[in-house]
């Protein structure tokens, strides 16, 4: 007996039989991401994670490769990761956590921009891995973690600057001392004073 024939309308559209084979898009439809990180989390992988140094379980991605091209390299690299920042915006996160992440990022710029050990040192300090989980644990509703973290954060760079600003301070106090040390005996030994 012949299979029932469907009704169909002229308006009806069939779903496809077999889905297009796109690997990216595939791996943007496949994860599991209500808030829409899927970019962020790509970028995030091929950016830091992409390889691991055999025999070890550090991870590197194109990030510290690109580092290896002077001023050009860190500039694209950073520029990708710029697309974690906008899905930051995007999802509402506060402006201290913001500027946490854009300081990662300028960070990780800076960093790079020493040739060769900037690029080394890229491998561990991962600023793109770093700003998706703190755009993660916000979206998660951990907020007053963040939020806790980016305080301790901000506090530990303003102990770090008046740090640096009181060794130059000290710095700069010693050298006067010494130049008027050295100023006040050159002139005895001339009989000036």
């Amino acid at each position: 007996m012949p299979a029932p024939a469907r009704d169909l309308k002229v308006d009806t559209v069939l779903p496809p039989t077999q889905p297009e084979i796109n690997p990216i898009a595939a791996q943007l439809a496949s994860s599991k991401d209500p808030a829409g990180n899927a970019a962020a989390r790509i970028l995030s992988k091929y950016l830091d994670e992409l390889l691991r140094v055999p025999g070890t379980n550090v991870r590197f991605g194109l990030d510290p490769i690109l580092a290896l091209i002077p001023g050009v390299g860190d500039t694209v690299a950073s520029s990708a990761g710029v697309i974690i920042l906008f899905d930051a915006l995007r999802s509402g996160i506060p402006i201290p956590v913001f500027l946490r992440m854009a300081l990662n990022m300028g960070t990780n710029f800076l960093i790079g921009l020493v040739p060769g050990a900037g690029a080394l040192a890229s491998v561990f300090f991962k600023s793109n891995t770093r700003n998706l989980k703190l755009l993660l644990a916000w979206q998660a509703g951990h907020r007053h973690t963040v939020r806790r973290s980016t305080l301790h954060y901000y506090t530990g760079i303003l102990i770090l600057l008046a740090m640096v600003l009181g060794f130059i301070l000290t710095a700069w106090a010693v050298y006067t001392w010494l130049f008027y040390s050295a100023a006040q005996a050159v002139l005895h030994a001339l009989g000036f004073s």
